[in-house]
């Protein structure tokens, strides 16, 4: 999966097999898309409002085959932070979800994105994988909480291996 379309793909692969538009095009989306939407919303919002983004566990969990998903990652996070003091009394935090079934994978041919997953399941140690429901849950969860701010919520880090 070394190819990536807007909004759409999960960009896999290793460095010297990536071109480099398609890295800053999904920097362009993950990253940029976030900061975009933070820079336009606040304007918008009353203080105590909440803003919540997306990363995801590359950021601190990187594996082979993601050194454009784990830094993009890790700018989102890095961004949550910076923004929480910078738009305080707005709350920004973000969400890094791990393994979770969304559209995102959709590419990954069927039985090698279930076994991904089945591998995942039998990692964790709520023996399931995420679902787009459950990141909601957490986003909601965020938004609602009147406290927290700057912080990255993970999703499903711990694992028994």
């Amino acid at each position: 999966m070394a190819d990536w379309s807007p909004g759409g793909r999960l960009l896999l692969g290793e460095i010297n097999g990536l071109s480099t538009a398609a890295a800053k095009e999904a920097f362009e989306v993950r990253f940029w898309g976030a900061w975009l939407a933070a820079k336009h919303a606040h304007k918008h919002m009353r203080p105590g409002g909440s803003i919540v983004l997306s990363s995801g566990i590359a950021a601190s969990r990187p594996q082979s085959g993601g050194s454009v998903v784990g830094p993009a990652c890790g700018a989102v996070e890095a961004l949550t932070r910076a923004l929480a003091v910078e738009l305080a009394p707005i709350r920004v935090n973000a969400v890094a979800a791990g393994m979770v079934r969304t559209p995102l994978w959709d590419d990954v041919p069927k039985t090698e994105r279930n076994a991904v997953f089945d591998r995942a399941r039998r990692s964790l140690p709520a023996r399931r994988t995420g679902e787009a429901a459950d990141i909601a849950k957490t986003h909601l969860h965020l938004m609602g909480e009147k406290f927290t701010t700057g912080t990255v919520s993970l999703f499903h880090r711990a694992s028994r291996s």
